[in-house]
């Protein structure tokens, strides 16, 4: 199902596209990937305070401007396809809607407005050494100290923006199960480690837990039910930023394939690179059906967001992977050197591929989800 935007999203999409170019063109993009940050901080507040675009998907009640996932997923193809570095998808998406999730309202009512006005960055620590989403393969625990409160141990590591966050959103395992916590950046215990990662653009970190004091977001133990519903909209999120920054390596492959010249025409005559472009055409254009089918599932509420947000991050996180490698391809040489764009958007392709876990992941989860992986009952 293609998704018909209405002309204030497409004004939505021409504003921020605009913002973006003028603040982040590509020579930015590389220069902020080799800082410690990652990111500008005047420019994350510019997007705060002229566009709002850190508000979009919170609700008005807790300081947001109450716009829907679809509105989200446009900022975030935008972000996509400029390859944009901030802490946007670690905040906004990730810590966001795990608190919008938590069932916490004194919680989203004291922390939801600072990730709003873009004031506080916060992040979402899940993953720990083996870099698995699956909720089941979570060990990190909590436990209560003698004042009620509890404190944190154990080790979270690939957390995005983790170095940065003011605010870091926690899943740990109390007596009573799954729970979600927060940690202010400053906390005693906490140690924090930058990691050197493939992408650049999109910094991570390893955190550190020694009895780190936190406050119990939710219910003790029940957290389950909310992450899932985090993950999946995470899900279909990263999946629009893939499908952006895809069309993009499809674009600059096109205007390559008709500038290139060889044996005295342009190499997007011969079929071969016609080929290859059609193909990545195909790919990226059936990757957007899943992804938009799985915005409107979001947007309406339904049942089926699950299933959908699973075959919408498979098929974009693989189609992202395929164009960038084909891209590479259809420019030859010039692909691989450093002065080119295309790497970036490689690199991109390569961590986005398992930031919510694998396509392969996806798809078992698709499976499960759908009764795949129960056996047939005997007649």
């Amino acid at each position: 199902m293609e998704w018909v935007y209405s002309a204030e999203q497409e004004e939505l999409r021409s504003t921020v596209r605009r913002f973006l170019q003028e603040k982040a063109p590509m020579n930015e993009v590389r220069r902020l990937a080799e800082t410690d940050g990652g990111y500008a901080p005047e420019v994350w507040q510019q997007m705060a305070e002229q566009l709002g675009l850190q508000s979009m998907a919170i609700p008005e009640e807790y300081g947001g401007a109450g716009f829907s996932l679809v509105e989200l997923t446009i900022v975030l193809q935008e972000m996509g396809r400029g390859l944009i570095p901030s802490p946007y998808f670690a905040s906004v998406v990730l810590a966001a809607y795990a608190l919008l999730n938590s069932g916490d309202d004194a919680a989203k009512k004291d922390l939801l407005p600072g990730i709003a006005s873009g004031q506080t960055i916060a992040t979402l620590a899940l993953t720990e050494e083996g870099g698995s989403w699956d909720l089941d393969a979570l060990t990190m625990s909590a436990r209560r100290d003698r004042e009620g409160g509890y404190r944190l141990d154990g080790r979270k590591t690939f957390v995005l923006d983790g170095s940065i966050a003011d605010l870091i959103v926690v899943v740990a395992r109390t007596e009573r199960g799954l729970s979600l916590f927060t940690v202010d950046a400053d906390a005693a215990g906490l140690e924090r480690t930058a990691l050197s990662t493939l992408d650049g653009t999109r910094k991570q970190a390893r955190l550190d837990f020694d009895g780190t004091p936190a406050r119990l977001i939710g219910v003790d133990g029940g957290a389950q039910g909310g992450l899932v519903e985090t993950l999946d909209t995470a899900a279909v999120a990263l999946a629009a930023e893939q499908i952006a920054a895809a069309e993009r390596c499809l674009e600059l492959s096109v205007a390559y394939a008709k500038e290139r010249v060889q044996f005295g025409r342009a190499i997007g005559s011969f079929q071969a690179v016609k080929h290859i472009l059609a193909d990545m055409f195909t790919q990226i254009e059936l990757a957007k059906s899943a992804a938009h089918y799985a915005a409107w599932q979001a947007f309406e509420d339904t049942d089926e967001l699950p299933s959908s947000a699973c075959i919408a991050q498979a098929y974009a996180s693989q189609a992202f992977w395929d164009t960038a490698v084909e891209s590479i391809e259809v420019h030859g040489g010039i692909g691989f050197t450093w002065e080119h764009d295309l790497h970036l958007y490689f690199k991109r392709a390569k961590t986005s591929q398992v930031l919510l876990g694998t396509p392969a992941y996806h798809r078992e989860l698709l499976a499960q989800r759908i009764g795949l992986d129960k056996p047939i009952p005997a007649a």
